[in-house]
């Protein structure tokens, strides 16, 4: 499976249309091409990237198959570009997608609708989301995270709990660092969701074990280049994106 999903990917990201803009913040990076995509942003970036200042006109089939590189900036860049192609303005599938229901912090609203759900289950999360204890307040589960902080586990904990698991909540960032093929074969057994905003709508994720596509719609583009060039994370839920929310099955 593993080269099988960003193979998958650069197909459905096929595009004639060149980078418009392509912005590196800290939380999050944006590229505008046919649409506007994000992809959270790697922790730690060389302080000399060969290629900077140099990506604006370039084409997407080039800056698209950087997703396969295992340089985390230069992925980054390639995930990016993949979700600005495929989250363009004629994607059925965001089109699909219902808004939730704004009772949550923006960052938790997939949380807290899926919260009634998951009573006596085996709930694991993969991804760090500030907030997330008072939402799962009444949830038993556990969260990984590649950095691990108090509270979470670390990433290799995935190969003995996710096997176990009813749910499983996938942060999509773990396309652009290629640990994504692993967590889906490791949740065969779980219901899926694939989540954040680095997700590139595509229906055909069901087909890799996913349920529920749980991504952003992009509501103001120039907010959300205004808040990620200035170093935003959650704040891009206030106006710039909103989640919503498609099942599979």
């Amino acid at each position: 499976m593993a080269w099988e999903i960003y193979d998958w990917l650069l197909d459905r990201a096929r595009s004639e249309s060149t980078l418009r803009q392509l912005l590196l913040g800290l939380q999050w990076s944006v590229a505008e091409l046919e649409g506007v995509g994000l992809c959270f942003s790697p922790a730690h970036t060389p302080r000399t990237l060969p290629w900077s200042g140099t990506l604006r006109g370039r084409p997407a089939s080039e800056l698209c198959g950087w997703i396969r590189s295992f340089d985390a900036a230069e992925a980054c860049v390639g995930a990016v570009s993949v979700n600005a192609c495929v989250n363009g303005p004629h994607n059925t599938t965001l089109a699909r997608a219902q808004p939730l229901a704004a009772s949550s912090p923006g960052h938790l609203r997939v949380f807290a609708h899926f919260a009634p759900l998951l009573s006596g289950a085996k709930v694991v999360v993969v991804g760090r989301y500030p907030g997330l204890e008072q939402t799962f307040a009444d949830v038993q589960y556990h969260c990984l995270e590649r950095a691990p902080a108090p509270g979470t586990l670390p990433d290799l904990a995935s190969e003995y709990l996710l096997p176990e698991a009813d749910w499983v909540f996938l942060t999509a960032s773990a396309i652009a660092n290629k640990s994504l093929p692993r967590l889906l074969e490791c949740s065969r057994s779980a219901r899926v969701v694939l989540m954040g905003p680095s997700l590139p709508w595509l229906a055909e994720w069901a087909d890799f074990g996913v349920d529920f596509l749980a991504g952003v719609c992009v509501r103001d583009s120039e907010e959300l280049l205004r808040i990620a060039a200035e170093g935003g994370g959650t704040r891009i839920f206030d106006r710039a994106v909103e989640y919503r929310l498609l099942a599979l099955c």
